[in-house]
């Protein structure tokens, strides 16, 4: 059976996932392929510690570009991470027309347009299925099983540790603090989470979604990104007595050509395929034209499911290499339009709104004469008789509204002496 080489940069925990996903099933893989993928060389800068697999000590090196340049390196795998020296390696390998799979989502958000543009100058290409979800298949689903349809929107929970977290602050009804604590405990969170919990990680998978649904790359400075550091456990409980749950989306929606693509946490409806999502899980669910509504759903980080969809990503390298059909299908479809970017201050949607007011005659008409003022109706409030040192939460849900409409409301609201402290805001989805 023929053999095409594969060089592997990067031997962490999904690096040592992918050696030890082709140990396991590389004779399938070749089988199923009519070629079998097989490892020739592995860079890192350490080659002494224990990743839980035997590998060759010969096919081992410090040296990454030697692996590159090696001529029995066919296919370069990339999982060194960062958008610095995994970008000249990218570079490098595209350069000569070598193919590379990434899981690398910062690099593709921040260097893309220049990364895609250098593999259709090379006639080679880039796949990088594992940068959003892990093992969940929604890169190759938008590449090419929604290629018939125009996307309306993409909805997804992108981020495995704010999901653990959100789900505890429900759960337990404690702090945001413990449960992050919780996290890095349990493995869930890094150490400096603030990737995660600020929400830049989901807005770099948001960013390469978004490419791909409407053709063409998207400039990070243009994503609206809001995490959920400040999130109180008072809010999920409250949404959860309204019928929702609270998750960090990622927001893509195309309407009257412009294209929303924000990130940040939303209350759905408890009850929908979203509000089922729980713990460390991912989902994205995608609405064509044609299909309307499709979920994907599943384990969004860890070793075997990335490394699962690296390999895939891998073997239709592979079988373009086998058939001479490189670049079969463009990593960016190139719609040959502008993606116009709706600014945040044009978006419309229904909000939940927390105030602390003070517990006496006329304050309510107060607030509901500003929202009015600023042509924001209401759908249902909901007040707790928990007064605080004469003050009682009353919380919300709006109709349909413009956010910089909302923006001016809530700013001539917090500077009522009525008002307790800043008011919460928190937009709803579904």
């Amino acid at each position: 059976m023929k053999e095409i080489g594969l060089g592997l940069l990067g031997f962490g925990m999904v690096g040592a996932g992918v050696v030890r996903g082709l140990q396991a099933n590389g004779e399938l893989i070749g089988s199923r392929l009519g070629v079998r993928p097989v490892l020739r060389r592995i860079a890192d800068l350490d080659i002494e510690s224990d990743r839980g697999v035997t590998v060759d000590p010969a096919i081992l090196t410090t040296d990454a570009n030697a692996l590159i340049d090696d001529p029995a390196v066919e296919v370069v795998i990339e999982l060194v991470g960062g958008t610095g020296i995994a970008k000249a390696f990218v570079l490098r390998a595209l350069a000569q027309g070598k193919p590379v799979v990434t899981a690398n989502k910062a690099l593709l958000a921040d260097h893309g347009a220049e990364i895609f543009a250098l593999a259709r100058e090379k006639q080679t290409d880039i796949y990088f299925g594992a940068s959003v979800g892990g093992g969940i298949p929604i890169i190759r689903a938008l590449r090419e099983g929604l290629l018939a349809n125009r996307i309306q929107s993409i909805r997804g929970i992108l981020n495995g540790t704010c999901n653990y977290i959100l789900t505890e602050m429900e759960r337990a009804g404690v702090p945001f603090n413990t449960c992050l604590a919780d996290a890095q405990a349990l493995g869930f969170a890094e150490a400096e989470p603030s990737l995660d919990i600020d929400g830049f990680d989901t807005a770099h998978k948001a960013v390469l979604l978004a490419s791909l649904a409407y053709g063409g790359t998207v400039a990070m400075e243009s994503v609206y990104v809001e995490g959920i550091r400040n999130l109180s456990s008072l809010d999920i409980g409250y949404a959860r007595d309204l019928g929702y749950k609270v998750k960090l989306l990622a927001v893509i929606r195309s309407d009257d050509g412009a294209v929303e693509i924000r990130v940040h946490p939303s209350l759905v409806p408890a009850k929908s395929m979203l509000g089922s999502v729980h713990g460390v899980f991912n989902a994205v669910l995608v609405n064509g034209d044609l299909t309307g509504d499709t979920l994907y759903y599943g384990r969004g980080a860890g070793a075997d499911p990335t490394a699962s969809t690296v390999l895939g990503d891998v073997a239709d390298v592979v079988r373009n290499l086998a058939s001479a059909a490189a670049h079969r299908i463009p990593a960016i479809p190139d719609s040959g339009d502008v993606i116009r970017i709706r600014p945040m201050q044009d978006v419309t949607t229904r909000y939940y709104l927390r105030l602390s007011l003070k517990d006496e005659p006329g304050v309510l008409g107060a607030i509901t004469a500003i929202l009015g003022k600023h042509r924001i109706s209401l759908s249902s409030a909901l007040q707790k008789d928990e007064p605080e040192n004469s003050y009682v939460p009353v919380v919300f849900v709006t109709h349909e509204a413009r956010e910089a409409e909302v923006d001016a409301a809530l700013q001539e609201i917090a500077a009522l002496d009525c008002v307790a402290c800043a008011p919460v805001r928190l937009r709803i989805e579904g």
